[in-house]
């Protein structure tokens, strides 16, 4: 009767769930499910995608996931979200592209739970997420890892950044990084995109493809 216990066997049940909507709609391992968005435009700047690859964005809750699953196959669902968030809504590229770096490298990858979670991010699943949901990566971190253990250990480079500014090391002082062994551009990235500015950008693209302008 424990919450563990529920979360568990919710999670079963989404296991299930999809397994389920792939089995109806095989189209949907590649396809958006939800025809919607099917006029919207994507971004497609590999150097960018190869960049959230490696785990080299400049978002240190991003770039710390991607390394994870670079090095050991898995990550937390949560950065899973955020990671997936920041393809989707930050670089606006077509999920089907995440979908597959993730089963590349996941030990747990399944098809349907994979591709229908990546759905449900951008927008196109059975139960989506709604549009103007955009993760915002230093918020989320901040709330997840408000300490920075998490990205410390798997962006080394950062490891001597104190918590109040790991999060978003762009918006420190150059000499307060360079006093704990970071300079921006060298051993560390600057972000690859402006947050704030994406958002907005990848609204008014969805409200667009939605007609709600």
């Amino acid at each position: 009767r424990s919450k563990a216990t529920a979360t568990y066997t919710d999670e079963l049940a989404w296991r299930e769930f999809y397994a389920d909507v792939l089995h109806s709609r095989p189209d949907s391992a590649w396809h958006d499910l939800r025809p919607e968005l099917g006029s919207m435009p994507y971004d497609d700047h590999d150097d960018l995608v190869e960049a959230w690859q490696r785990g080299e964005t400049g978002f240190p809750i991003v770039d710390a996931g991607m390394r994870q699953l670079r090095q050991t196959g898995w990550m937390h669902n949560r950065v899973r979200m955020i990671t997936a968030s920041f393809l989707c809504k930050d670089l606006h590229v077509w999920w089907p592209k995440g979908a597959r770096h993730f089963l590349a490298h996941l030990l747990d990858g399944d098809l349907a739970s994979n591709n229908h979670g990546w759905q449900w991010v951008a927008g196109t699943g059975t139960d989506a997420s709604p549009y103007f949901r955009v993760f915002n990566p230093i918020a989320q971190s901040e709330k997840f890892d408000s300490s920075g253990a998490y990205i410390k250990h798997w962006v080394p480079e950062l490891s001597d950044v104190p918590s109040a500014i790991i999060h978003a090391p762009w918006q420190a002082a150059p000499l307060d990084l360079a006093a704990n062994g970071v300079v921006l551009g060298d051993t560390y990235p600057h972000p690859i995109v402006e947050h704030r500015f994406a958002r907005e950008r990848v609204l008014n693209a969805y409200k667009t493809a939605l007609g709600k302008d």
